[in-house]
């Protein structure tokens, strides 16, 4: 949950440098990279280490907007590709942007579409131009070149742009991942060229797989572009942790101290303790709500899978010292009725519990890294998951 005496005001606030979103660092700690601080944006501000819901279509899978921000929800993401097909993004733009569309009044924001050019690549055509998708909903043709990436977002509205990236399926080969590279950099710089609301921020994305020269190379080229803010990508997608802690390494370092980051697509508990360990500042990942909705819970002890026949007249809660609603309401034996005669509000219940689980962590995280013990935590976290 948010930390008390740090938790931002709801009521939005703008930043007050010429950039329409402002980091600071307000502490760091001894033993490693980490660092706490603040991302302030146009709809108010967030603590960092912080963890992101990821709402594709413009909603969080089942939550509405007070769910979130009880459960310590500050941020959320949004995804271009699929609100440019439903509802189009002139449709969200007429009724008033993404925040008075989907009733959160926080800061958004959204991904470039870039993940959809890995997802569905046997959908899409990708040449230097840009990527042309085949609509998953009805075949149609969408274009999106970095331009139109761009226009897309300022569209919608997000706080946060992301700039289209190029993330290759693995395996593949370095030349290909060079390419990708390649392609992200020219791309980066065809965003910021086309970027002009004022009130947006645009991140860069480093790519390279797992190889150390692509990625410094990536984070040097973007870091010359002078983006907002920065992010780490394509690194869950089917590496090793141990890859993904390389990418990290080589990557986070040469990244500006005074500018956010941002490490895309991860939720996994020991994943957040290791980036937060490098530098990282922002998360998201769909795990929290899709483990969710299928009867699987994070704890400290580790995962809690609802469906087993050993809860089913268990009365202690989900987790013992949670306080998030379905903790201090509800049994895992009732938890687990709910799943078992497909109860809607199992999937929501749970979804609440992973969510507040993740904030939880990162608050810690950030109380840890304030009192100059976050290697301490990190090594009782990870014990007490175990493998």
């Amino acid at each position: 949950m948010p930390d008390t005496e740090t938790a931002p005001e709801r009521i939005p606030h703008g930043p007050t440098t010429d950039r329409p979103v402002r980091f600071s660092t307000l502490a760091r700690d001894a033993g490693s990279a980490a660092r706490a601080g603040r991302l302030e944006t146009p709809h108010g501000a967030v603590e960092t280490p912080a963890f992101m819901p990821v709402g594709t279509q413009g909603t969080v899978k089942g939550l509405t907007p007070d769910q979130l921000w009880a459960g310590g929800s500050r941020m959320i993401l949004a995804n271009t590709y699929h609100l440019a097909l439903r509802p189009g993004e002139e449709t969200v733009a007429a009724l008033g942007g993404l925040h008075r569309f989907t009733g959160w009044d926080g800061p958004i924001l959204t991904d470039s579409g870039g993940f959809q050019v890995f997802s569905l690549a046997q959908r899409a055509k990708i040449t230097d131009h840009g990527a042309s998708f085949r609509s998953h909903l009805d075949g149609r043709l969408l274009e999106l070149t970095p331009e139109r990436a761009v226009a897309i977002q300022e569209a919608l509205g997000a706080d946060v742009a992301m700039c289209l990236d190029h993330c290759p399926a693995l395996p593949a080969g370095k030349d290909a991942i060079a390419r990708a590279v390649d392609r992200t950099i020219a791309w980066a710089g065809r965003c910021k060229a086309a970027h002009a609301r004022a009130d947006q921020a645009l991140f860069g994305i480093v790519q390279g797989g797992a190889h150390e020269d692509l990625r410094a190379r990536c984070a040097e080229a973007l870091v010359a572009l002078d983006f907002d803010g920065y992010a780490v990508g394509g690194v869950s997608v089917g590496e090793s942790r141990e890859e993904v802690r390389r990418a990290l390494a080589v990557s986070t370092h040469r990244l500006p101290e005074d500018r956010p980051r941002y490490l895309m697509g991860v939720g996994r508990p020991q994943d957040l303790l290791d980036a937060v360990a490098t530098g990282i500042d922002l998360f998201d990942c769909v795990m929290p709500t899709r483990n969710g909705r299928n009867a699987t819970c994070f704890t400290d002890q580790g995962l809690v899978k609802l469906r087993n026949a050993a809860h089913t007249r268990d009365a202690s809660p989900l987790e013992a010292g949670c306080d998030c609603l379905t903790c201090a309401k509800f049994s895992r034996g009732y938890l687990r009725h709910l799943f078992m005669a497909k109860e809607m509000l199992g999937p929501i219940l749970a979804s609440i519990h992973n969510l507040a689980y993740l904030h939880r962590l990162t608050s810690r995280m950030r109380e840890a890294i304030r009192a100059g013990r976050f290697v301490q935590l990190r090594m009782e976290v990870l014990e007490a998951l175990g493998p």
